[in-house]
C-alpha cells in the first residue's frame, strides 16, 4: 500500500518492544510502543492503529486478548498480531479461530525472527488498510444523493441542486454554463421534471449539429414547397415542445439572424413557419446551455447582447468540472458500473480502492462524460470482478496528477466550520490517510487527531 500504516506494539519488556518499532520504523511503518495493557487501550482510544503487536500475556492485569477485542471493538479493520511464548501456541490459535468473535491476524512466537515480523506486519496492514479505504469509499458513496438523475454529494452540487429546485418552480428561461461532458443536458432535463411541465415535451436541439441553412426550418418548422425538398408541411421544434420545455445545446453556435428571431419567439411566443406568413403561438419553456464565454462573444458581436440578458435573467446554473467535485467521483464509479452491469450484460462488483485513488486523482478534461467511458470500458474488458490497477487506460495507469480545486464559497460560515470543512476535504483528498492530511496542513499529527476528536469527524 502507498500509505504509511500505524502500528501499536504493547510488549511489556522494554528492549524488545524497542527493537521491534526499529525494525519496523526502517521499513517505514509509523509505530508507538507501550509497555501494559491499560496503556494499549487508551492509545487505542485515542488513535486506532492499522496493525497491533501485543504479547499475549503482559505485566498488569489486562491481557493481550482483551487489547484484541477493544482494538476489534474501536476498529474492526485493524489487524491484530499476538505474541506468544514456545509452547503456548495453541493459545494464539484459539485467537485466530473462526469462530472468535474478535480474531487476531496472525501470531509470533518467542524469540521473533525479524524478517517474518516484517513481513506478517507487512501484509496485515496491507489488509487493514485496503479495509479502511473500502470503508471511507463506501461511506462517499453512501453519503452521495441523486437529484432527478443527477449524482452529487459535495457542497458545489448542493448548492446548485437548491438552485435548481427554486428555477424548476418559475416560468423563467434558463442558461446553463459548463464545460464539455459535465452534464448540462441531465440539469436542463431535472429542472424540466421538477416543474409544473414534466408530464409535457422535453425537446432537444444541438445548435451546433444544425447547418445554419436549416435551422430556422428546424426552429419553426416550413410548409409545403416552401424550398426545395419541402415535399409537406413540417412543425419546428418549438411547436413540438408546445406546453413542455425547449432545450437548446450550445446556443452560443447559433448564428446571429436567427438569434434576433429566437429573441422574439422567447419574448412573445410567436411561430412563423418558413414558406408563410401566418403566426402562431406556442407556450413554451426555454432552457439554453454553452460551453462558451457568451459575455465575450457579445464583446465581439458574435452574440446578441439582448438575447445574453434574456436568456441569463435569473443568472446562470454552473455545472461544475469533476476535477471540483472530485468526492462525487466514487459515487459516479459505482452508478457507472451498475449502468455498465444492465447494457453489457457483465458482472463487475467494485474497484480496488487502490484504482479509485487513480480516478480521484486524475485531470479528466473530458469531466463526467470521460469517466463514464473509462468505466465502461473497464467493465467490458477486465478479465476479473473487481476493477484493478492493471485494467485503468495507460493514461491514467501512469497519472499523479491532482488538479488544484477552486476556492469553495465559504461566506457566512463560522471560523470553525471552515477549519472542519477544510479537514474533511483534506481527507477526501488523501484518501483517509491521517499522516498525510496532517503534513498538508501544516499541523502535527497529535494536532489533527485532536481536532477530528473535537469536531466530531470520523
Amino acid at each position: 500500500m502507498s500509505d504509511t500504516a500505524f502500528v501499536l506494539i504493547v510488549e511489556d519488556e522494554v528492549a524488545h518492544g524497542e527493537a521491534m518499532a526499529e525494525a519496523l520504523q526502517r521499513s517505514n511503518f509509523a509505530c508507538n510502543v507501550v509497555h501494559d495493557g491499560k496503556a494499549a487501550l487508551e492509545s487505542i482510544k485515542q488513535r486506532p492503529p492499522d496493525v497491533v503487536i501485543t504479547d499475549y500475556k503482559l505485566g498488569d492485569n489486562i491481557d493481550g486478548m482483551e487489547v484484541l477485542r477493544e482494538a476489534k471493538r474501536v476498529n474492526p479493520a485493524t489487524e491484530v498480531v499476538v505474541i506468544t511464548a514456545y509452547g503456548s501456541e495453541q493459545l494464539a490459535r484459539e485467537a485466530l479461530s473462526r469462530e472468535s468473535e474478535f480474531r487476531a491476524y496472525d501470531y509470533l512466537i518467542k524469540p521473533i525472527d525479524i524478517d517474518e515480523l516484517r513481513s506478517i506486519v507487512g501484509r496485515a496492514a496491507e489488509q487493514s488498510l485496503a479495509a479502511r479505504e473500502s470503508r471511507l469509499l463506501r461511506e462517499q458513496i453512501d453519503s452521495a444523493f441523486e437529484f432527478s438523475g443527477i449524482i452529487g454529494g459535495s457542497e458545489v452540487m448542493r448548492r446548485e441542486f437548491k438552485r435548481l429546485k427554486k428555477i424548476a418552480r418559475s416560468k423563467s428561461t434558463v442558461l446553463i454554463v459548463g464545460e464539455t461532458g459535465t452534464g448540462k443536458e441531465l440539469f436542463a432535463q431535472a429542472i424540466h421534471m421538477n416543474s409544473l411541465r414534466a408530464a409535457k415535451p422535453f425537446i432537444v436541439l444541438n445548435c451546433a449539429a444544425v447547418s445554419e441553412t436549416l435551422l430556422e426550418s428546424e426552429l419553426f418548422g416550413h410548409v409545403k414547397g416552401a424550398y426545395t425538398g419541402a415535399v409537406g408541411d413540417r412543425k419546428g421544434v418549438v411547436e413540438a415542445a408546445d406546453g413542455g420545455t425547449l432545450f437548446f445545446d450550445e446556443i452560443g453556435d447559433m448564428p446571429l439572424p436567427m438569434q434576433a428571431k429566437l429573441l422574439r419567439t422567447i419574448e412573445t411566443g410567436e411561430v412563423t413557419r418558413v414558406g408563410t406568413n401566418e403566426v402562431q403561438y406556442f407556450d413554451v419553456r426555454f432552457i439554453s446551455a454553452t460551453n462558451r464565454p457568451l459575455m465575450e462573444l457579445v464583446r465581439s458581436g458574435a452574440f446578441r447582447e439582448d438575447l445574453f440578458y434574456r436568456l441569463h435573467a435569473h443568472g446562470a446554473i454552473r455545472v461544475p468540472p469533476l476535477r471540483e467535485r472530485r468526492e462525487d467521483i466514487p459515487a459516479l464509479v459505482d452508478r457507472f458500473i451498475t449502468q455498465a452491469n444492465a447494457e453489457n450484460q457483465t458482472e463487475v462488483q467494485g474497484i480496488t480502492p487502490e484504482t479509485m485513488r487513480k480516478l480521484v486523482n486524475y485531470e479528466w478534461r473530458g469531466n463526467v462524460r470521460e469517466l463514464r467511458n473509462v468505466v465502461f470500458r473497464m467493465c467490458v474488458e477486465t478479465e476479473d470482478k473487481t476493477i484493478g490497477i492493471h485494467d485503468l487506460p495507460d493514461s491514467l495507469q501512469a497519472s499523479t496528477d491532482i488538479v488544484p480545486v477552486g476556492p469553495a464559497n465559504l461566506a457566512g460560515l463560522s471560523m470553525a466550520d471552515v477549519e472542519k470543512l477544510h479537514i474533511i476535504n483534506t481527507l477526501r483528498l488523501f484518501g483517509g490517510n491521517r499522516e498525510k492530511t496532517a503534513k498538508a496542513l501544516g499541523i502535527g499529527a497529535r494536532t489533527l487527531y485532536r481536532k477530528l476528536r473535537d469536531y466530531g469527524i470520523r
